[in-house]
């Protein structure tokens, strides 16, 4: 990429715009990207920004680790600045307790609008909430060093930030739950070879491996792009015969399109 727009900088999260592609960058590598309410809803502005012009999004993480997940200042006593602690969330009435972990989850779901593609680049730790970021995206290019955990479960809790969905699709029930439950680490090998990964790089090859798919992406029409992207990810949902008549309609559209007629 050459010249980059800012159109957001704040709470941990920067995005930066060069015409069809857009970067959200984590940037508190001090604390390995660890996640808070406050960085949350930075993402879910950063989706509000996008221009139209917007294709590829690319997800990264700066320092060693892509995020280590969900800041433990929110199990404190005290919480963030200007935050309820999670604690004292637990302790409202339980329509509130949804409502926020609603909110919470809107920065975790914009990433598979029909209208972009994203790419998470994921390098070192991705933990809990940094895993579950990672697989909101629709592709995941990975660095050798690359460490998924889903520890949510080991700390009492569950995973809640939309990663359940995604990860059964990509490795399959027993498989996730055996990831989930366990806590344990997926390396890199086992992430390409189980579907969590499309790719993996040496760590200081991934932002040109990113930059390199976001450029292939971008090869193909942008409607035909959208029309695809809506039929594979409604695939899971229906049956074939469904999918057949889905495949139908989507084509006619594009050869109307094609041929410049209006309905």
């Amino acid at each position: 990429m050459t010249s980059l727009d800012s159109v957001l900088d704040k709470d941990g999260v920067r995005l930066t715009v060069d015409d069809a592609v857009a970067t959200v960058t984590l940037t508190n590598p001090a604390k390995r990207n660890a996640q808070s309410p406050a960085l949350w809803r930075a993402l879910t502005e950063a989706g509000r920004a996008l221009p139209g012009s917007v294709r590829v999004v690319v997800l990264r993480g700066e320092g060693k680790s892509f995020s280590a997940g969900l800041d433990r200042q929110a199990f404190s006593p005290e919480g963030f600045d200007g935050e309820p602690s999670f604690l004292d969330m637990a302790r409202g009435p339980e329509a509130e307790l949804d409502a926020t972990i609603a909110e919470y989850q809107e920065a975790f779901t914009w990433w598979r609008r029909n209208d972009i593609v994203s790419i998470a680049a994921v390098q070192g730790h991705a933990i809990g909430a940094g895993f579950q970021l990672a697989l909101a995206c629709d592709l995941r290019i990975v660095a050798e060093d690359v460490q998924f955990a889903m520890r949510e479960t080991s700390l009492g809790l569950v995973p809640d930030l939309t990663g359940t969905h995604p990860l059964v699709n990509l490795v399959g029930y027993a498989r996730a739950l055996e990831i989930c439950a366990t806590g344990r680490f997926v390396h890199a090998e086992e992430a390409e070879r189980t579907g969590l990964a499309n790719l993996v790089v040496p760590a200081d090859e991934l932002d040109a491996a990113a930059r390199d798919l976001a450029g292939a992406l971008l090869a193909a029409p942008r409607d035909a792009v959208v029309e695809t992207k809506a039929l594979l990810s409604g695939a899971v949902s229906r049956g074939y015969e469904e999918q057949r008549v889905a495949e139908r309609a989507a084509q006619g559209r594009r050869l109307r399109d094609l041929a410049g007629i209006t309905d």
